[in-house]
Order: structure tokens, then sequence, then C-alpha cells
């Protein structure tokens, strides 16, 4: 029996075989959006067994071994680490079609030399021979060896206006570590006035700016300043995550008046996204000031399991696709305001919903510099990003695309980037050996390493 993760896992035909081995396989990574902690690079965290590594913190096993029915306390609990992973292996060893299945048997074979797939019968033996193998080999299995090992060039971080960025700093400083580790500005608290915690948040950041912010001056003074605190650190890229899109413009009275406002009662749905327009559209022309890409993520309704989150917290794996609204019409409505006023940033859009993938590809046509991004959260798996670059070939300009991204919280999930270029060169040899495209092995070339490394590279020109 031949080993599952073999050299030509994924690739379709002999010509994707070569053009993955020759273009894509050997191109540095760009991980441009993800939600590692800067703190762990900072300070090297390093991983002694399976569990610690996998599945701390990692909210798209955690959702599929509450699936497969798995109690919490193996998942979240006060379980033994080796408890939860076997009961991950009794989980991962069935998962037909997923792309965990997939993930992981990458992450066993790059990172551990485990061609085999975890099942439950062997899971006793990887959980010995990997816990070995960090015991014995300690450096390769820390934050930056782990991330030296994937050949990443270019981390951002997803990070709070408030941040002080120190991490990012000691990060800079240190001239031993060749990554470069940037932050992204993520200012959803500032913009989700409907939030219970608004006022709180509020506060923090006046103690963080050191001014009060009494009024919509006050906070536009605020928000301005933290961005330059970011452009500080390298900052290049900031992330607006919503479930939905919204366009109201109002004057800066109208906004004022909402301002305050919420601090004595509540706001009407009008309102609410009067002023989320006000706010995003200010930020937008201040990135494209200072250079900075804008990403909006939309189309994900969050917490939706209220037991989940009142123990566990956010980011418990409790989130689901929301469904289609109409966003297309806010969401022109926003980039056009900004392209009439020369100030529209390059913009990145993501929707968790794969029925929009035509919308937006065609919605991207209409202006200079947006794109749409990779195949989001519920669809990085190999059905989403085929049909997401189907779409994007038909509608859009495909050699511009940017690319991967791990949107993760994992230090084995470089893994992802594999995984989506084995496809990508799937999809192009399919184009080739169909009659579709010629077989220009130069023009191929410059294609695969655009998507792949250069143009997420150009970000951060």
């Amino acid at each position: 029996m031949s080993q599952f993760i073999n050299d030509r896992f994924l690739l379709s035909s002999d010509k994707a075989y070569s053009l993955f081995e020759k273009y894509a396989k050997p191109l540095p990574i760009v991980d441009y959006h993800c939600h590692i902690d800067p703190k762990d690079i900072a300070e090297d965290v390093s991983f002694t067994d399976l569990s610690s590594i996998w599945l701390s913190g990692d909210h798209y096993k955690w959702r599929l071994m509450r699936a497969n029915g798995i109690p919490e306390k193996y998942i979240t609990g006060d379980a033994s680490p080796k408890e939860k992973f076997i009961c991950w292996a009794k989980t991962i060893g069935n998962a037909i079609g997923s792309p965990l299945y997939h993930w992981n048997c990458l992450e066993l074979a790059r990172y551990f030399g485990i061609c085999d797939p975890l099942t439950e019968k062997n899971a006793e033996e990887i959980w010995d021979k990997t816990c070995k193998m960090m015991a014995d080999e300690p450096e390769k299995y820390t934050a930056r060896g782990l991330i030296k090992a994937s050949t990443v060039k270019v981390i951002c971080t997803t990070d709070d206006p408030c941040d002080d960025l120190r991490w990012h700093k000691m990060i800079k400083d240190d001239p031993t570590f060749e990554t470069t580790v940037l932050p992204s500005f993520r200012p959803d608290s500032i913009l989700d006035i409907e939030k219970d915690s608004f006022a709180d948040y509020i506060a923090r950041l006046s103690e963080v700016c050191g001014h009060n912010i009494d009024n919509i001056n006050d906070l536009l003074k605020a928000i301005d300043s933290r961005i330059d605190h970011f452009v500080s650190h390298g900052c290049k890229i900031a992330d607006h995550g919503t479930e939905f899109l919204f366009f109201e413009e109002g004057t800066k009275d109208q906004i004022a008046s909402i301002f305050e406002k919420k601090k004595t009662t509540s706001l009407s749905s009008s309102e609410i996204d009067m002023y989320k327009t006000f706010i995003l559209l200010h930020c937008a022309r201040k990135y494209a000031e200072k250079g900075i890409s804008m990403q909006l993520h939309f189309g994900c309704i969050r917490n939706v399991n209220e037991e989940k989150l009142k123990t566990l917290g956010v980011n418990c794996g409790c989130d689901s696709i929301s469904g289609t609204n109409n966003f297309i019409t806010p969401l022109s409505k926003v980039l056009s305001k900004l392209s009439s006023e020369g100030r529209l940033p390059r913009t990145i859009l993501y929707s968790l919903d794969p029925n929009n993938n035509a919308l937006i590809d065609t919605l991207c046509g209409c202006f200079i510099n947006v794109h749409h991004g990779a195949a989001w959260w519920f669809n990085d798996n190999m059905n989403g990003m085929l049909d997401h670059m189907k779409s994007l070939s038909c509608q859009g300009y495909f050699p511009g695309f940017l690319g991967m991204l791990t949107d993760s919280r994992s230090f084995l999930s470089y893994t992802r980037h594999e995984y989506f270029r084995r496809i990508l060169c799937s999809f192009i040899a399919d184009q080739v050996n169909s009659g579709l495209f010629p077989d220009d092995e130069e023009i191929l070339k410059g294609i695969i390493e655009r998507i792949c490394y250069r143009n997420s590279l150009g970000l951060f020109d």
C-alpha cells in the first residue's frame, strides 16, 4: 500500500504535477491574514505534544469534534492532552470529504515525516512518536522553528487598535529571526456601536490614546492616532469583519448626535448604519493616505450558540454562514464614493457565503485595485477553492488573484498553502489538458508565481 501523502497528492495529471513541482512548491509563503498571537512568536513558545500544537485554540477542530458528538470535556474541558488527542483521532480518522482530513495528513507528513493518516488504531503510536520527536529536537517545534521550516516570508497578525504592538517591536528588533511579522489594524470594536461593550471599549481606547473621547471629533482623532501608531510598526493591512454590509450617509453633525445618544439610550438600525458608514469611510480614507490595504469580511453570523458563548467565550467554533442579504448595493456605494474622491485604498473582499462569488467578481471589475480574496473559512476546502477559482477566472482577472492565507491560530497551518497550491496547479493543468488554454510554460509559470507569491508580496510594496 502506497503512502497516502505522496508527491501526486491532489494533483490531477502529469501536467499538474510538473507545474506544482517546478513553480508552486519552491515559493515562500506570504500569510497576509492570520490570527497567530505575536507574543508566541516573540517568546518563541515551544510545543511538547500534538494536543498543544493542534487542539489548543483551533475552533475548526472543535467544530468537527462536536459534530461527531465528542463531549466538551474532551474538546475545551479538563480532560488530559492525550485524552483530547485520542478523541481527535477518533474524529478525524473517519472524516471523509473534510478539508481538515487533508490538512491533518499534510501537517503530520511535513512536520513529523508521518505520511499515513491518523486513525483511532494508530493514535497511541503517533502520540508517542511525535512526543519523542518534540522532546529530542525541541528547537524544531517552537513557533519560530515551525515558521522557518515552512519558509514563511511575511506574517500579518490581527490586532486591536488598543494594542501597544510591543511584541511586534520585539520581533522586529531581533536580528536572529528573518520572517517579517507585521500588525493588521482590526477596528471592529470601534464600528460596533450597537454592542453593549461599546462604551467600555471607547473608555479603553481613550486611556490608550491619552485623551478623553467625549465626542465624534475626539473619536476620529483617536482612530487617526492609532492608525499612525500601527503604521509606525510596519502595518500595511487593515481588516474589518461584519455580518452585513451597510451604507447610509449622514452629516458629521448627525454622527455626533448619534455618538452622544448612544451614551444614554439605544439606537435605531438607521442610526447604527449611519455611524458605521461614517467610521468605515473615515478609516478607508486614512488607509488610502497611508498606503494600507483594506480587507472587508462579511457574511458570518457569530456566536450563535449562547450557552457556549457564556461558558467558552468568543472564537469557540460557534459561528455560521449568515446567508445573503443585499450586500452588493451598499458595498458598491462604499467603493464608488471612495473611488470618486480618489481615496479608495486597495481593497480585498471576502464573503463567507459561496453563493456570492460571481457577485463579488463582477463588482471587483468595476474598480481599480479591488480584489476578491481567498475562499474564506468554511470555503477553504477543495470544492470551495475550485468554485472560487472558476468564478474568478470567468468573471475577473485570474492572474491578479492574491492567493491563499491561513486565517489560522495554528503554527502548523502553513500546509494550507500547499493544499491550495496543489489544487491551483490541478485547476490550471486541467485548463491546458482540456485545450482551453495553451501549454505555454513561460505564461503558466508567471501565473502560478503571481498567485502563489508575488501578488500577495506586492501588498507590502
